[in-house]
């Protein structure tokens, strides 16, 4: 399951933002064996256009990370920092090359 999700944030709460969805995605990649990527990002000429590429390894993984300490903790105090979400569920064009990208950055550079 591949989704991603598209947020608008409180310019006054962007910096605490930004850290809670660190601490988030960092405890969701490390501890969730279903979650295979949480990667935030922003958009560089606007900082509070955030984006994360979200891949789970099904849709049940998904829906066991929504009941996870750590998601519902950045849900409950993100709540009012966020101006508008859009989660965007997508599928992918070649799904045996997302394999390759991931093979190739558990090794390092040559």
């Amino acid at each position: 399951m591949v989704r991603i999700s598209e947020i608008e944030v409180e310019p006054e709460h962007l910096e605490e933002y930004k850290a809670i969805l660190t601490e988030e995605a960092a405890a969701s990649v490390n501890l969730e064996p279903g979650v295979i990527s949480i990667f935030p990002m922003y958009q560089k000429e606007n900082p509070t256009a955030v984006r994360i590429l979200e891949i789970y390894a099904s849709r049940g993984a998904y829906e066991s990370h929504l009941q996870t300490p750590h998601f519902q903790k950045y849900k409950a105090t993100t709540l009012e920092m966020v101006r508008k979400l859009k989660l965007i569920d997508m599928d992918a064009i070649d799904a045996k090359t997302m394999a390759t990208i991931f093979q190739k950055m558990a090794r390092p550079p040559r």
